[in-house]
């Protein structure tokens, strides 16, 4: 697998402090994004415990026989152990917890895992496709038909995570293959940014005629032009060729 990619992360207008996390392998195997919560120090601890605990998994078993889905999962449970470790030594930071959406290219089939709300999309010939589903009462509501999208849009529990990292009674990991073609972008974000911007704008700021990090900063731009209300991390990801990758 051979891609470019550029990723940036920022505060927002409103908050101050960075509670946001990413992390892009320098080779290009993988890719991790994470929304931090809890608090003050807790947000930013578990967004970084879990980056951290991610990557170091995923180095250390790249190599390895086991299937790539089953090494993706044990990552984020990994990360989920590390927070809660840190929960039973800081009891001030009980509550913290974070968001992750991973996606690594290993071997000939790219996989992706998600807990949370932080979300993966692929843009396609110009349509821009969201490939992770939302672990929120609100994406539930939705899907049952309660809810329009329209309203899921303004519900005051729209951010009301249904799981994410740092619980005890973390029971499922969503772990899934991608499909990938060369001339797709991927892009990973936390909800600072689409909480302030319509998959439309999303898609115009992606298109292929702007690099990547030029692209980057647009998309945070246009987010804090539209509010900034919350921390905006964005990581994109271009594929150039497909190939088997180890």
């Amino acid at each position: 697998m051979k891609c470019r990619f550029a990723g940036l992360t920022d505060p927002g207008l409103i908050r101050t402090v960075n509670q946001d996390d990413y992390y892009i392998d320098p080779e290009g195997r993988f890719f991790i994004v994470a929304d931090g919560m809890g608090g003050h120090a807790g947000g930013q601890e578990a967004s970084q415990l879990a980056t951290d605990a991610i990557q170091a998994y995923l180095e250390q078993h790249w190599q390895s026989p086991t299937q790539s889905e089953e090494v993706l999962e044990q990552a984020l449970y990994e990360a989920n152990q590390a927070i809660l470790e840190d929960q039973k030594n800081h009891p001030e930071r009980s509550d913290m917890g974070t968001t992750a959406v991973v996606v690594i290219f290993r071997n000939a089939q790219p996989w992706f895992a998600h807990v949370g709300d932080s979300r993966l999309y692929r843009l396609r010939h110009s349509q821009l496709e969201q490939i992770t589903e939302d672990h929120t009462w609100v994406a539930k509501a939705m899907k049952a038909g309660d809810i329009t999208p329209e309203q899921a849009r303004m519900h005051p529990w729209r951010h009301v995570l249904s799981q994410c990292l740092g619980r005890k009674d973390l029971q499922h990991v969503d772990v899934q293959p991608m499909d990938v073609q060369p001339g797709d972008r991927l892009l990973l974000c936390t909800d600072g940014l689409t909480e302030e911007l319509s998959d439309a704008l999303i898609a115009s700021d992606l298109q292929p005629s702007v690099k990547n990090e030029e692209a980057a900063t647009n998309l945070i731009e246009a987010a804090k032009e539209k509010g900034g209300r919350d921390n905006i991390t964005v990581v994109i990801v271009e594929i150039d060729e497909v190939s088997p990758n180890n």
